[in-house]
């Protein structure tokens, strides 16, 4: 393809014409008619609400690796691409720009609004694909899916109405967590837990003129709403009390106290205040003892008519103007400041107030039976195990999950209530007519569904399920997915309850979960702390490569790791080291073909060897998802065995073969690193690395024997080169060297290696007095220097004669500690055994030195 390559590396001109021709190519489109073994991958899909951040690069990077690892292995890969509509997160940013324009969504209407959310996507949607394809992705474009296309909005209204038809979906007042500035309930991964002060309020509920039970509360604005007292049942303090009635403070109104197994009784006074429309816990106790539900917090996070004088409050004003009250009518026993997780709304910042609200529901219990079972039997494995053991407990204790949203954007609700009867009518298409009264006046739900509802079906829905069977016979269940530890829970487990229900199939045989990216001082990268980074500005800066291979190096799966610029230019480095080898080779071996010749030298057995073991532990570790492992195994190879010896060895005796090594080299790091070995590839293929096959093991290759050999080799060197750093040899200096060794053959055979790359200018079989020479012990072989070939003897003799005044003040130093008296008496055994012990070396360094002045 290519005859002349530039003298430096530059990623920007090249990644982008690169990623043109694989597309142009269509070398990652889906070929429906392959007999291939299929393998597919599902693809987190990113928000639309803004640019792609670390953790998007790293996960995608790394099933960006999978999927060309496996493409090169001959599987016929199925990686859908899209996008997720992200409902509240889109509105919210939707809202925030209408009011820089001094508009609203309400003043715009439901229609001009949706059509701006549109838009929206149009911008940010376009944005983000572009950028996935900057880090390299290998996926099938002409299949791209978004979350609200019609495709995906037919599976999510399937979906809903299966559910609803078997009373696994409802309607109905629940407690919810709600945002009073986003106006809509939010699901668990939208709250975010802050750490802060609050007032642990100790209050007396009177239970006659005399009697009192004290309730220690963070919430004393939520008195109005207390419908019981509740302790627990084995609590000996409070026994009598049950079934009798206290008095709220301030408002009067009597309530009942009740007996709960939930109460601890080590946790303030172990009385508790049951407020069953403001705190989950209490909605279970109110559930539990048929409690009333008294709402006096509205949707707009204010005090509600209940709520006496202080109705129209803010809860967080509210909250000081009652203790004050409460204060000044000696209600209070008193006050404590604690620490205390507050939850905000982590679109806007907003504390969460838990309502009861009319919402539907998924009833949890019997589609979490089979989700733990395919878990717990293995079909679906998680790697690292460990997270397995997270998701079983938080399945096993799973709640009724929440799936309205009170916004516009998003995938609406397929249900129409009837305002003559109340019948929920519930369809995949649009009715006109009560199923149960036959009256024309309905009302359509003006809820949204929430966004993990539509995710959950991803794996399925993006092969065109319901009406696709072919597809998904084919190409389901999925092979894996990727993706962080923060959303197991949110998305894993709902995808994995929604195949079951839906397909009657596992939706992927494994879910390999990775760490979060933090700063190189192992902070969370936030915008807050001003430490987050763009990854498309790390690739203009360095390119993808680097970046993939920063993001990998030192992965350990499960674990969260550092990010840094060391890292980076470290990546930088190898690629400009792949870089400059394959241009060596080129100029070296201009018509040199990527063929493998057998007439092997040892030099080629060796190398030979040496990446096959590579090949078959890479392999290895690739099939197990332990790609930083792969990856620095690639790396040690290429850096240590080809480019430190191998390219020298062949200077010394030139090969056929070493165009192929470097070319099962570059298919090794392909997966990797795209963009370098696709464009080397190129001057030396007339092919696409991406399609090639990968690289097989091959027992025939596997030679211990040279690999002995060229290890005493290499050791015999190194120590030559490490003795003449010692000494400042000058580089071009040759030496003279004497050898004693039972074995050789090893010098003999490879006089000409030993020479040239150790710089010797002649070797002696024969021993030589140990008087002034330095030695480089072997295990198969002593090699004896004399001083005076390493160095100038004057240099020497002055770097001896100081090294030996340094050595004797140290000695007198150390005696001199060891004679006094008071050192002995009060040192640390430790510290005078140490000083012994240095003394004693320090003695026999000087014994040696001094025979060499």
């Amino acid at each position: 393809m290519n005859n002349l390559m530039e003298k430096s590396y530059d990623p920007s001109s090249v990644e982008e014409k690169i990623y043109d021709l694989w597309q142009e190519n269509k070398i990652f489109e889906i070929d429906y008619n392959s007999k291939k073994t299929t393998y597919s991958i599902v693809l987190p899909p990113p928000n639309i609400t803004g640019a792609l951040h670390m953790g998007h690069a790293l996960d995608f990077t790394l099933q960006d690796v999978l999927a060309r690892f496996k493409r090169m292995m001959g599987f016929e890969i199925v990686w859908i691409p899209g996008t997720d509509h992200a409902a509240i997160s889109t509105e919210v940013k939707v809202v925030q720009k209408l009011k820089e324009e001094g508009l609203s969504k309400e003043s715009l209407g439901y229609s001009e609004f949706i059509s701006r959310c549109w838009k929206w996507k149009e911008t940010y949607g376009t944005k983000i694909v572009s950028q996935i394809k900057r880090l390299g992705a290998s996926c099938d474009w002409s299949k791209e899916r978004f979350t609200l296309d019609e495709g995906c909005s037919r599976a999510v209204n399937e979906f809903f109405v299966r559910l609803y038809k078997k009373n696994l979906i409802y309607r109905g007042n629940r407690i919810v967590n709600w945002c009073p500035n986003c106006k809509t309930s939010v699901s668990d991964i939208e709250v975010d837990y802050e750490e802060c002060e609050s007032d642990l309020v100790y209050l007396k509920y009177f239970i006659d003129d005399e009697t009192f039970l004290t309730v220690a509360t963070t919430r004393p604005e939520t008195i109005f709403g207390d419908s019981a007292l509740a302790v627990n049942p084995s609590d000996s303090r409070y026994k009598e009390y049950i079934g009798k009635f206290a008095t709220i403070p301030i408002s009067g109104r009597k309530i009942k106290i009740i007996a709960d197994d939930y109460v601890d009784k080590s946790f303030g006074t172990g009385v508790l205040k049951v407020t069953p429309c403001h705190d989950f816990a209490d909605f279970e106790i109110g559930e539990r003892h048929k409690l009333e539900q008294i709402q006096v917090i509205d949707f707009n996070g204010k005090m509600n008519e209940k709520c006496f004088h202080f109705v129209g409050l803010s809860s967080e004003v509210a909250r000081k103007e009652i203790i004050k009250e409460l204060s000044d009518k000696n209600f209070v026993v008193k006050i404590e400041r604690i620490q205390n997780n507050v939850g905000k709304c982590s679109r806007c910042g907003t504390t969460i107030e838990p309502l009861t609200s009319v919402q539907w529901f998924v009833r949890m219990k019997d589609l979490s039976i089979p989700a733990i079972e395919k878990v717990k039997n293995g079909d679906i494995k998680f790697v690292p195990d460990r997270f397995s053991k997270i998701y079983m407990h938080w399945m096993n204790s799973i709640k009724d999950w929440c799936i309205s949203r009170q916004i516009w954007w998003g995938h609406s609700i397929p249900a129409w209530i009837c305002n003559d009867c109340g019948h929920i009518n519930v369809s995949k298409d649009s009715i006109s007519k009560c199923e149960n009264c036959k009256s024309i006046n309905l009302k359509k739900e003006h809820d949204s569904l929430d966004t993990w509802f539509s995710s959950a079906l991803w794996p399925f829905s993006v092969l065109g399920w319901p009406e696709n069977d072919d597809l998904i016979s084919k190409y389901y269940p999925t092979d894996v997915v990727i993706t962080g530890y923060d959303i197991i829970f949110f998305w894993v487990a709902r995808m994995i309850f929604s195949s079951l229900e839906m397909t009657k199939k596992i939706p992927f045989r494994n879910v390999v979960i990775h760490g979060l990216i933090r700063d190189s001082q192992g902070r969370k990268m936030s915008k807050s702390l001003g430490n987050g980074v763009d990854p498309i500005d790390i690739i203009s800066k360095y390119g993808t490569d680097a970046l993939r291979l920063s993001l990998i190096t030192g992965l350990t799966l499960g674990n969260d790791t550092r990010f840094s610029d060391d890292k980076l230019s470290n990546a930088r480095n190898f690629v400009n080291k792949v870089w400059n080898a394959a241009r060596f080779l080129k100029m070296k071996n201009p018509d040199q073909e990527n063929k493998l010749c057998e007439n092997f030298s040892v030099y080629d057995s060796w190398i030979l060897s040496k990446l096959n073991s590579t090949i078959k532990e890479v392999t290895n570790n690739m099939e197990k998802f332990e790609f930083g492992i792969s990856l620095q195994k690639i790396t040690s190879f290429f850096w240590n065995d080809f480019c430190d010896w191998y390219l020298e060895f062949c200077k010394i005796s030139p090969s056929k073969n070493i165009c192929f090594v470097f070319c099962q080299i570059l298919k090794l790091l392909h997966p990797f690193a795209p963009f370098v070995t696709e464009k080397i590839w190129s001057f030396f293929n007339e092919s696409f690395i991406a399609t090639s096959n990968y690289c097989n093991y091959n027992k025939r290759f596997d030679n211990k024997e040279s690999e002995n050999e060229i290890s005493r080799l290499t050791d015999c060197i190194h120590s030559i080169r490490l003795k003449r750093n010692e000494m400042n040899t000058p580089h071009n200096k040759k030496i003279k060297i004497y050898v004693k060794s039972d074995n050789l053959e090893i010098f003999r055979n490879h006089e000409n290696a030993i020479k040239s790359l150790a710089n010797v200018g002649e070797i002696i079989y024969d021993d030589f007095s140990e008087k002034d020479v330095a030695i480089c012990a072997l295990d198969f072989a002593k090699i004896m220097i004399p001083i005076g070939e390493l160095s100038d003897a004057n240099i020497i003799h002055q770097k001896l004669v100081k090294e030996s005044e340094d050595l004797k003040l140290r000695i007198e130093k150390n005696k001199n500690l060891l004679e006094n008296s008071s050192f002995l008496e009060k040192a640390p055994k430790e510290i005078i055994d140490s000083v012994k012990a240095s003394l004693k070396s320090d003695e026999l360094k000087l014994s040696n030195v001094l025979k060499m002045i």
